[in-house]
């Protein structure tokens, strides 16, 4: 579990400072949920076997997430070299023989001290704390073999710290005493006052049993192909969904000509509405040559005669003979199909027939389009400019 912790904090410490507290708790928790044979397999079983002396008794214990149980005791001192079926030997080569081995000191041998120091002196603790000895301890710094651990963050930027120091004839004593199993230890914790171990490790780097998992070679292997694995099925993926954005591509550039030809067609159909539309709307804004002929047959007197009628745009252009010219533009006027009839050039007269030929214009009355009111603004216009022009 100590190992767990370690792995965390080292994690935590890499992406912020301060973090490494927060994956050691998370991950310690993270992992008490989970039953002993998935802490196994996903090697979160960090449980370690706890060596600790009980009066005249060596106790063995097994320590795991949900706490500490005891698993036998043999008598104290152990003797080196002992054979291989005395209770020591025995005991640990039971069910507990493949965990990690640590020595237990008891509460009196080491000396705890607590420290207020800054926040950032979390991720060097020991390297801190190693200039603080002399002065919390009555113990040189080289006498002594120590650890420390972080116990509260505050807020105002510090944290609590506490120093654990053990003199190193008092740890080497210890160890001597366990004879040969004293080789196999991952490292020596120190309990608390209530008999709990403080998750410390007190044993120098050098002299630590590290256990090497037999199975994690094996972890990396399965851990490597199923990366690789992800990997291909992510690229298969991919190149499947490459291939239906290709088919899919030639399939709109298939349909795409089709479909322009459809829009052209269409905007063609459109172009020939609007405009039957148009010559319809104007057709009907427009008077007739009948209807224009007809009123012209009506208000023209009987001795005047035509020799020209012309309709070109919105004009009405009447050449002809008279020997009433003077009342033509009195007769013409207020007609619904033209405006502003006027007598346009001079007046000739032909000696021929006896009558005058004259040349006379007229507007047609065009009704404006709907919704454009500008254009009958504009004819009303042009008529006032034709009636102050006849006026003049």
């Amino acid at each position: 579990m100590s190992a767990l912790r370690d792995s965390f904090g080292r994690f935590g410490a890499r992406l912020a400072p301060g973090t490494g507290g927060f994956f050691a708790w998370w991950g310690t928790a993270l992992a008490s949920w989970l039953p002993a044979s998935w802490r196994a397999v996903f090697g979160l079983a960090r449980d370690r076997l706890l060596l600790a002396r009980d009066g005249d008794h060596l106790l063995l214990r097994v320590q795991t997430l949900e706490g500490v149980r005891e698993v036998g005791r043999v008598p104290w001192p152990v003797e080196a070299g002992q054979a291989a079926d005395d209770p020591l030997s025995r005991l640990l080569a039971s069910s507990v023989a493949e965990l990690p081995r640590w020595g237990l000191l008891p509460a009196s041998a080491g000396l705890r001290r607590r420290v207020l120091l800054p926040a950032a002196a979390a991720e060097r603790l020991q390297d801190v704390l190693a200039f603080e000895i002399d002065r919390q301890t009555p113990f040189p710094a080289d006498a002594v073999y120590f650890d420390a651990r972080v116990i509260e963050r505050r807020n105002d930027g510090q944290i609590q710290a506490e120093l654990v120091a053990v003199p190193k004839t008092t740890l080497d004593t210890a160890l001597a005493a366990l004879g040969t199993a004293a080789s196999t230890l991952a490292g020596v914790d120190i309990a608390a006052d209530d008999g709990q171990p403080l998750q410390l490790n007190l044993l120098p780097a050098p002299r630590r049993q590290r256990a090497v998992d037999p199975s994690r070679r094996w972890n990396w292997i399965l851990a490597a192909a199923a990366l690789l694995a992800l990997a291909l099925g992510l690229w298969q993926i991919l190149e499947n969904r490459l291939a239906a954005a290709d088919a899919f591509e030639a399939q709109v550039s298939a349909r795409a000509d089709s479909a322009r030809r459809v829009s052209q067609q269409r905007q063609q159909l459109l172009d020939l509405v609007e405009g039957a539309a148009f010559l319809e709307r104007t057709r009907e804004g427009r008077p007739t040559a009948i209807a224009v002929v007809d009123e012209l047959s009506r208000r023209l007197p009987d001795d005047t005669y035509l020799e020209k009628l012309s309709l070109e745009g919105g004009q009405i252009q009447l050449i002809g003979f008279s020997s009433q010219v003077g009342e033509l533009v009195r007769r013409l006027e207020g007609s619904k199909l033209w405006r502003s009839p006027a007598l346009s050039g001079a007046v000739q007269p032909d000696p021929r027939t006896g009558r005058d030929r004259f040349t006379m214009t007229a507007e047609l009355a065009i009704a404006p389009e709907p919704g454009k009111p500008g254009n009958a603004q504009k004819t009303d216009d042009a008529s006032g400019d034709a009636d102050a022009q006849r006026t003049r």
